[in-house]
């Protein structure tokens, strides 16, 4: 079925939409081969608290955006492409229901959606597309991905230390190894993670001490692998923090 809407005015048209949508600033999405799957509105959760992110699939890439006007206006647009993408179930809990994981080398997060059955059908979606995908390129599925980042209201304490509080001064950092969150004196190192930047970025000491001796498997953390065991953030949070899009802290 996508073979045949590969080529046809429907597909070309709907992607066309999508891209006006984004404006000037979104990239091009339209190439030979592409077809948009589907789309929908999914809760994503962001360092400071959950977000509703306007989502859409194409059989190649997942797309994300804010929503400015819906329907009609998104921006801050990021593409994933979906051979390196591998998805996992979260539990539900309190008032995160109907979610799971979006694994990158880059980044992961967590993804929530309105019903189970809407979470079944995007999860079934992005399998079948990823499926097709490797089975077309031969290529084996990407076994490495960037830790999910524990959100900030997750911890008051410093989760390595244990010891220093958060306040306005003594602020919060992540690791960009295990995704801890984690005061200042705690990651004051850098360490290059090529799959994620350039250039090296911030850790926590405990994963320097680990990756600095090549203990590379033990750092990883568990965060990923064992989200729903841990405690989560209410979607009625009330900060009014922006959105963690971007390399900060």
């Amino acid at each position: 079925m996508v073979d045949r809407l590969a080529n046809s005015e429907a597909n070309t048209r709907r992607i066309s939409i999508v891209e006006n949508c984004f404006g000037a600033a979104g990239q091009p999405l339209t190439i030979p081969g592409r077809v948009l799957i589907g789309e929908g509105v999914l809760t994503k959760l962001c360092r400071k608290k959950p977000k509703a992110r306007q989502f859409f699939l194409f059989n190649d890439i997942l797309v994300y955006g804010n929503i400015v006007i819906q329907k009609k206006k998104y921006n801050k647009q990021h593409i994933i492409p979906l051979e390196n993408v591998t998805i996992d179930s979260i539990q539900d809990e309190g008032d995160l229901r109907n979610g799971w994981l979006i694994k990158t080398p880059t980044k992961s997060f967590a993804v929530y959606a309105a019903t189970a059955t809407e979470k079944s059908e995007w999860m079934n979606h992005i399998n079948k597309c990823v499926s097709d995908l490797l089975s077309k390129s031969g290529k084996t599925p990407s076994n490495e991905h960037a830790a999910v980042w524990v959100p900030d209201s997750e911890a008051t304490v410093c989760m390595r230390c244990q010891k220093a509080k958060f306040t306005p001064v003594n602020r919060r950092h992540h690791c960009r190894k295990c995704g801890f969150v984690v005061c200042g004196p705690c990651s004051e190192k850098r360490f290059l993670l090529p799959s994620q930047s350039s250039k090296p970025v911030r850790i926590c000491d405990f994963c320097y001490d680990l990756l600095s001796t090549g203990e590379m498997t033990a750092c990883q953390s568990s965060r990923s692998d064992s989200y729903s065991q841990s405690p989560k953030s209410s979607l009625n949070d009330v900060s009014d923090d922006e959105d963690d899009e971007d390399s900060s802290d």
